[in-house]
């Protein structure tokens, strides 16, 4: 893989409005597809938006009719803002292209990150991602001072914990010690160049997280930096050690096409 660069457009103050930056990749993207420009990483804070991913479902959105951004990458309905930490690595990588490949090693670069300050993470199978693992059911507190055995989840495909009071909102899945995830993952690829990217919770707001169904995971909420190691932990001091993370993981990559399986004759 080229040499990746990393290019910081705007945090705190700066923050950038989502449509600029998605124009932003856009260009890039073209750039990229061109030759142009070598792979690029843009890093960046959102002012507070919800975006939904192409598998959204009607009834993971806000209950309040809150303005949602509707974009064309993969997974599904997500918030970014303050206190978060987003990359989108704009990638040419050889086809046919192996989407999973690339989301793994986004994966593992946040990983490291999270590791770095203290705090292990890990995937979920099934679930793309970085998570923070919970307790094994049976040893998590119980909820409203009632047995696990009566949580609705655990029976109910059509919980809504928007609906239910703050015992269930994805804020708070940490003092409920359930999995929670800490940074998702939703790209594109067009052309063979990859598109959006990761969003890692540093020190948001994560009551932004409890209007939606975060990725539409109704049984498990969300996680930030902060929050997990009880101190503070900025943008600032998260930059410099996932740039270089990313570069480590992502140029040393040995990548190679998704492998086609061709029926026999």
């Amino acid at each position: 893989m080229s040499e990746l660069r990393f290019v910081r457009m705007g945090f705190g103050g700066d923050a950038v409005e989502y449509q600029e930056a998605w124009d932003e990749q856009r260009r890039v993207h073209a750039a990229r597809f061109a030759d142009e420009v070598p792979d690029t990483v843009l890093l960046l804070e959102h002012p507070p938006v919800y975006t939904a991913g192409r598998r959204t479902a009607d009834n993971e959105r806000p209950l309040d009719g809150t303005p949602v951004i509707d974009v064309d990458r993969g997974g599904k309905i997500t918030w970014h803002g303050p206190g978060q930490l987003v990359g989108y690595p704009i990638q040419k990588l050889p086809r046919p292209v192996d989407v999973v490949a690339h989301v793994r090693r986004l994966e593992e670069a946040l990983i490291r990150t999270c590791a770095e300050f203290g705090l292990e993470t890990t995937r979920v199978e099934g679930r793309s991602g970085v998570w923070v693992l919970g307790d094994p059911v049976e040893r998590r507190p119980a909820l409203g001072g009632l047995s696990l055995d009566f949580d609705p989840r655990l029976t109910d495909e059509e919980f809504d914990p928007r609906l239910n009071g703050p015992e269930y909102a994805p804020s708070n899945a940490g003092q409920r010690r359930e999995d929670r995830k800490i940074a998702a993952i939703g790209i594109r690829v067009a052309k063979g160049v990859t598109m959006h990217g990761f969003a890692l919770n540093v020190n948001p707001d994560n009551k932004w997280f409890d209007r939606i169904i975060p990725c539409g995971i109704r049984d498990a909420g969300v996680a930030s930096l902060a929050a997990e190691l009880g101190r503070d932990v900025t943008i600032g001091e998260v930059l410099p050690v996932i740039e270089r993370h990313l570069t480590d993981v992502l140029e040393n990559a040995d990548l190679k096409p998704r492998e086609i399986e061709r029926a026999s004759a």
